[in-house]
């Protein structure tokens, strides 16, 4: 049973000021889609691609907010499988009770019946009796809680035998200038009601000098868009930044191990450092070494993004280009029109917020982007370009993807599937 609202400031933020500000109204437009727990990203760095979702596949949405994961993975997972049964089983989990409601009127507006909707807290799963899950969602959760780390023993103790989980904390670097803005506004709206606080934070925010580092931040924006933003940024009753570091430490405390960040380029070193005697200096360090190497020097990652899974179990989970019955796709673009924008220039930018880095693509990149659609396999695309050019084997045709491919799921934009096995 979720706490009452006086003996828990989290859960009274949250009643008043739901979070993320959403209409139910607009699922009539859109499906709000992101990382973690986009479905294409979890068969993909947790199932290899391999991942049936046409079996029973059940998820937890834990800390579900006003909707956006649950939505997604419940639309995307109808969209796979078919309505009904089939479309296997979301299980939303949150304390507030006004982000719920949000939460299921926006499930009502789709027509989607394959979300079960509870109110409480993840820290009580082993009592709630949910069973096992194949993939739990923590986004923007674990930061919250007066201990992450009793939260995501929680959450490991709930994964069925190969599963994994997306996790989003905050990034501590990117938040340079929030935590010392919450102290003084905490000690400016001492004794105030919440909707006091709102007000009172807009005029200081107006009225910052120039040298302040939350106004001199320019990765923060989230409290221009809704009152409910500017309170979870600002005035949330309790929250932490993490460090790369101090993620993997955390995950280790639950034995579980990341799997990849995201975007993987952005987590590489590389990507921002060019003297080869600097990059030289990391041979031999373990990839979360150089990750951690690559947000001290980004210094702009507000948030970061995770899958992990149990330790022992972590190796082998991203899928791999490894033969020709591989099928590429895209989570959101779309493959011809990305070749026409790239054109003759065989290159792509990345924009790492603020950071630029061109990115070369082969000379195949065009003919093989305009025919990735998500059904075509990499045989399928080879036999097709192989009939404008014999002379294109498979080592040839490979190495060109394989370029294709570091650059493009790099920016977490091309992942792989492999066929169900039939039967």
């Amino acid at each position: 049973m979720a706490p009452d609202d006086g003996d828990d400031p989290v859960l009274a933020q949250y009643e008043a000021y739901p979070y993320p500000a959403r209409d139910p109204r607009d699922e009539a437009k859109r499906l709000i889609t992101g990382s973690p727990s986009h479905l294409a990203e979890v068969n993909h760095y947790l199932f290899a691609g391999r991942r049936d979702f046409a079996l029973p596949f059940r998820a937890l949405v834990a800390g579900g907010g006003t909707g956006d994961a649950a939505i997604m993975l419940a639309q995307q997972l109808t969209d796979e499988a078919g309505p009904g049964p089939a479309a296997g089983e979301v299980v939303y989990l949150d304390i507030s009770m006004a982000a719920r409601e949000i939460a299921e009127a926006r499930a009502a507006a789709r027509g989607l019946t394959n979300i079960r909707f509870l109110t409480g807290s993840l820290l009580d799963l082993a009592a709630l009796g949910l069973g096992r899950f194949d993939y739990v969602d923590c986004c923007g959760v674990l930061h919250h809680l007066a201990d992450p780390a009793a939260g995501l023993v929680s959450l490991a103790a709930a994964l069925a035998a190969g599963g994994g989980l997306g996790v989003m904390v905050y990034g501590a670097l990117g938040r340079t200038g929030v935590y010392p803005l919450q102290r003084a506004l905490r000690e400016l709206g001492a004794g105030l009601p919440l909707a006091q606080r709102v007000d009172l934070a807009r005029r200081l925010i107006g009225d910052l000098p120039a040298t302040n580092w939350f106004r001199r931040n320019p990765f923060l924006g989230d409290h221009k868009r809704s009152d409910a933003e500017l309170v979870d940024l600002l005035l949330h009753a309790r929250d932490r930044a993490y460090r790369v570091t101090e993620l993997v430490a955390l995950l280790a405390a639950a034995d579980l191990a990341p799997v990849s960040f995201l975007e993987p380029l952005r987590y590489d070193p590389a990507s921002y450092l060019g003297d080869p005697k600097l990059l030289a200096r990391l041979d031999g360090l373990a990839w979360t070494g150089r990750a951690a190497v690559a947000e001290a020097l980004a210094g702009n990652m507000k948030t970061h993004v995770v899958y992990a899974a149990p330790r022992g179990s972590a190796a082998g989970r991203v899928a791999q280009p490894d033969g020709p019955e591989a099928v590429p796709l895209f989570s959101e673009d779309d493959g011809p029109a990305m070749a026409e924008a790239i054109g003759h220039s065989l290159s792509l930018t990345a924009n790492f917020d603020g950071v630029k880095r061109r990115l070369a693509l082969p000379r195949l990149a065009p003919a093989m982007l305009a025919r990735i659609d998500g059904r075509a396999s990499l045989g399928e695309i080879h036999r097709a370009l192989q009939a404008r050019d014999s002379a294109l084997d498979w080592a040839a045709f490979k190495a060109q993807f394989d370029q294709l491919y570091r650059a493009l799921n790099g920016l977490n934009r091309l992942l792989l599937r492999y066929p169900s096995a039939p039967g």
